[in-house]
């Protein structure tokens, strides 16, 4: 496949949500990610993004730490970057759990990584989820993973890029904040809850879109996994007028696809100028 830098820089850009039920299995969850990445590039997919979680998922704390690697040393990163290399993309790995040095927490890290297999950008999760949501569930996720401080904004093609994962859907400020950095695109990969996800996902992501006239690209993880917790799915591709551009079955392995005209961010922007308009609050 020749290299995505070589394509018109006017032209769409076509990008793909993965979507998985990662499990306990390293190996087993590398295997099903490569696979469905790969597909997307078979299919074009300039700008493929998975879910959070993609590397591994056991709610209990103590074993997520131990399955843990550091940034330098986790081979299913390294095997992500040899793939983004290789199919000549643009590939965001929704999250991974990493081992900090000095820390006895992990963070729940997003890579964005290049067609030159390097690491491009990274964030780590800013806001916790730590709730009871009524499935009988109670996620504490401050207890294994330190939250971030600093936005992500970067560069995909010609588009800017602003990175968040999962709960901070809910924090419209950061979603705002990097719109009026710049952000055509703001990236959400996610492990809703089946009962957070049925009462809100929809709703919330396109209200990101729409608040700040920018495409939203949010890979979901969908079904019952093997720790116990069972996810929504329903990944989705949104636009800046908050049409819905693609979107992954309830539950199950999937793979969407949606072109994205940049053209439209401006379009929106200028029917609904919210963010000239806006005024900080006292």
């Amino acid at each position: 496949m020749p290299s995505c830098l070589s394509h018109d820089m006017t032209s769409p850009l076509r990008t793909a949500c993965i979507q998985l039920v990662t499990s306990k299995d390293r190996d087993k969850n590398l295997t099903s990610a490569c696979g469905l990445i790969e597909k997307a590039a078979k299919e074009g997919a300039q700008f493929i993004a998975t879910p959070e979680m993609t590397g591994v998922m056991d709610i209990k704390a103590e074993k997520s730490q131990r399955l843990a690697y550091s940034e330098q040393d986790d081979p299913q990163l390294k095997e992500f970057q040899r793939i983004a290399a290789d199919k000549q993309i643009w590939l965001l790995i929704g999250s991974l759990a990493i081992r900090i040095e000095g820390e006895d927490r992990l963070a729940n890290r997003s890579f964005l990584i290049g067609p030159d297999g390097k690491t491009a950008a990274t964030y780590d999760k800013i806001h916790m989820f730590d709730v009871e949501v009524g499935d009988g569930q109670t996620y504490r996720e401050s207890s294994a993973y330190r939250p971030g401080t600093d936005t992500t904004l970067s560069n995909v093609r010609d588009a800017k890029v602003g990175l968040s994962i999962c709960y901070d859907l809910r924090f419209p400020q950061l979603y705002r904040s990097l719109a009026q950095q710049g952000a055509d695109i703001l990236t959400c990969p996610a492990a809703f809850t089946k009962v957070t996800g049925e009462a809100h996902w929809h709703t919330l992501i396109r209200a990101r879109a729409i608040e700040n006239g920018a495409f939203m690209v949010a890979p979901a993880q969908a079904g019952k996994h093997e720790d116990g917790r069972e996810t929504f799915g329903h990944s989705l591709i949104v636009g800046p007028w908050g049409e819905v551009l693609a979107e992954g079955m309830p539950e199950g392995e999937d793979m969407v696809i949606a072109d994205l005209d940049l053209s439209e961010v401006k379009k929106a922007r200028s029917r609904i100028p919210a963010l000239n308009n806006d005024r900080p609050l006292k």
